[in-house]
């Protein structure tokens, strides 16, 4: 039996703490129903390390969806995020389980107009992490975006 890999995940104290590996600027390339689409997403501390800022772009040519969302505790309550995209949508949701695609996962989940929604992310094995989508079923939970994300080569 392979010994167990080390995860690459360095998590740091605190509630905010499991965001430290996501710290940064990232990007990924997938295929659409829309087309291809390149999207950049920046993690940074803010507020006094209070909270996470997540400033996300999806570019599909000239077209671009963007996404402002903030993580943190809610009050004294759970870990949550708030999200707000150029299509003028907003949603919120708390810090939730995902055991079941990744021992690491950071996962939330949100209550949508059409149901119970979850983003996941994890440590990818290649680099980087994974992101994706999942609406939930009867049967368990339906994927219907994923990326994988590395970092933003440094322009200097």
């Amino acid at each position: 039996m392979a010994p167990a890999k080390k995860s690459t995940w360095k998590k740091g104290r605190g509630k905010l703490g499991i965001f430290d590996p996501l710290i940064g600027a990232w990007q990924a390339e997938a295929d659409t129903p829309m087309g291809r689409v390149r999207c950049l997403r920046t993690f940074s501390k803010i507020l006094a390390g209070t909270r996470i800022l997540l400033n996300a772009e999806w570019h599909f040519g000239d077209k671009i969806y963007a996404e402002h969302a903030i993580f943190g505790p809610d009050g004294d309550g759970p870990l949550s995020f708030w999200s707000f995209t150029s299509d003028g949508k907003q949603s919120q949701g708390v810090l939730s389980e995902a055991a079941d695609i990744h021992p690491e996962a950071i996962a939330f989940e949100a209550e949508m107009p059409a149901g119970t929604a979850r983003m996941v992310y994890w440590p990818s094995e290649a680099g980087g992490f994974h992101w994706v989508v999942e609406s939930k079923t009867k049967k368990g939970w339906n994927r219907f975006t994923q990326h994988h994300y590395l970092p933003v080569p440094s322009s200097g």
